[in-house]
């Protein structure tokens, strides 16, 4: 197999400097501000985002230990396989959230209800559209018993321990 290569496009600032007590979705990080630096070379890349509510940045989990591809989730106590997880130890340690966009100045974004640790190193960013991204969900597999945690549930410090 070809070695897939990304590259760093800008770097996010959020108000979380270690990855213990960051909320582990947006919807647990409601009112969160922060920013997303995009760099100077990418920055023509930003034309007509600000005509969006929510962007959806896709990110390097910085700060993961070693993939395994059973882990033990945020929000259950059981083990669970890593693709049925959002866990960051993954065999490519990639992470997306769906953010509000509130403005944009030059290269800096300024978003709310980040979830993400200060200083992670930004792959992409695309726009929210409700009619590409909301799907009617029937199964959430084990979620369905521990979803309702979500909006108290934080990092613990399990995946950099």
């Amino acid at each position: 197999m070809n070695e897939i290569k990304y590259i760093q496009i800008g770097i996010i600032h959020s108000p979380f400097k270690e990855p213990k007590g960051t909320p582990i979705q947006p919807r647990a990080a409601q009112g969160i501000d922060g920013t997303v630096e995009v760099f100077q070379e990418y920055t023509e890349g930003l034309k007509d985002i600000e005509g969006f509510s929510h962007v959806i940045l896709v990110y390097h989990f910085h700060l993961s230990k070693e993939s395994s591809l059973k882990v033990k989730p945020f929000m259950d106590d059981q083990t669970h396989g890593v693709f049925s997880t959002r866990a960051p130890n993954r065999p490519n340690p990639i992470g997306i959230s769906v953010v509000q966009l509130v403005k944009i100045e030059g290269n800096i974004l300024q978003v709310k209800d980040l979830d993400i640790v200060d200083g992670t190193p930004l792959l992409d960013i695309k726009p929210y559209v409700p009619e590409f991204d909301i799907r009617d969900a029937k199964k959430k597999g084990w979620l369905e018993k521990n979803v309702s945690k979500l909006p108290t549930s934080r990092d613990d410090g399990r995946f950099i321990e």
